[in-house]
């Protein structure tokens, strides 16, 4: 996988409704800026993250790049819909928490009809917070055997939480894993214990929210951090950050983006666009040049 990655949700009208021609477009200008890791998941849009990636990479050669996609959620017509839905303009289904075997094989089934692709490489066991032991017992069980008859080729787990992914990774075999927002500029949790297991386990890290939320990319008040307003030490805390950066000519966000690639767990970072202008700068942040006192100071 290319060291930048394309996230899907804000494609499936994470927060705000997308048209599906504005979708392909930004599918479009991440691979004409050379990025070939893609990741999404039946949960973003319900679905529709899932059929507008597919629509642009349907026209890919297919080894030419890694698509990861997740399992745990199975989209139902007639099923309640999830508290605080934050999904815009999708259809008519909503997500029903299925961790079981059975549950991940038919998972697996519905995403490739929606992608309309003969296959992924990275599977992603979703947000299985109060899920472990079915996780562990019955999606895990399901990966495992895809990857054994090599219908994909990384097993992983995808989650906004450092702790139970490094419990996973005591108890299972896992290639990979999608840790979102707990390894950035602000917020170091992952580095405790997660990172250097998985260093010394040959598990590679996926960084995914490294703006948390927003506020890295836009620090003031008001600011958002893991999807709700952030408090006000923390906006204070990336304020100070935003002064570090200028004084070194760089921006915060080109900060945000490339520090998780220092630790040598990480091997790719994942930013989800909303339009073709956000791939442009998020492609050019990521090849900003920075300087190693900048890095010290900000450790510091």
């Amino acid at each position: 996988m290319t060291r930048l990655g394309l996230g899907s949700a804000p494609l499936g009208g994470l927060f705000e409704e997308v048209a599906d021609d504005e979708a392909h477009r930004v599918v479009e200008t991440a691979w004409q800026a050379g990025i070939r890791f893609f990741d999404t998941a039946p949960l973003y849009g319900h679905g529709l993250a899932e059929q507008r990636l597919g629509a642009v990479l349907r026209t890919k050669p297919r080894d030419e790049f890694v698509l990861a996609t997740k399992v745990g959620r199975l989209l139902r017509a007639g099923a309640p819909p999830e508290p605080g839905q934050a999904y815009k303009g999708v259809p008519p289904v909503n997500p029903v928490y299925d961790f079981s075997y059975d549950g991940v094989m038919r998972s697996v089934e519905e995403s490739l009809e929606r992608l309309g692709l003969d296959r992924v490489d990275v599977l992603h066991i979703h947000d299985p917070d109060d899920h472990f032991d079915q996780a562990l017992t019955g999606a895990y069980c399901a990966l495992d055997r895809l990857r054994t008859e090599g219908t994909i080729k990384v097993v992983g787990a995808g989650m906004n939480q450092a702790e139970m992914l490094a419990r996973f990774a005591r108890e299972a075999d896992f290639d990979c894993f999608l840790l979102a927002g707990r390894y950035t500029l602000l917020d170091r949790a992952g580095a405790k214990e997660l990172l250097p297991l998985c260093a010394e386990r040959g598990i590679s890290i996926v960084a995914g929210g490294v703006f948390n939320s927003g506020i890295l990319a836009n620090p003031r008040p008001g600011a958002t951090f893991n999807y709700e307003a952030a408090p006000t030490a923390l906006v204070r805390r990336a304020v100070r950050m935003q002064a570090i950066c200028e004084r070194h000519g760089v921006d915060l966000k080109a900060a945000a983006i490339q520090f998780p690639l220092r630790h040598p767990a990480v091997a790719s970072v994942l930013t989800g666009c909303l339009s073709v202008g956000e791939v442009v700068e998020n492609v050019h942040m990521f090849q900003a040049l920075i300087p190693s006192a900048l890095w010290d100071e900000l450790a510091a």
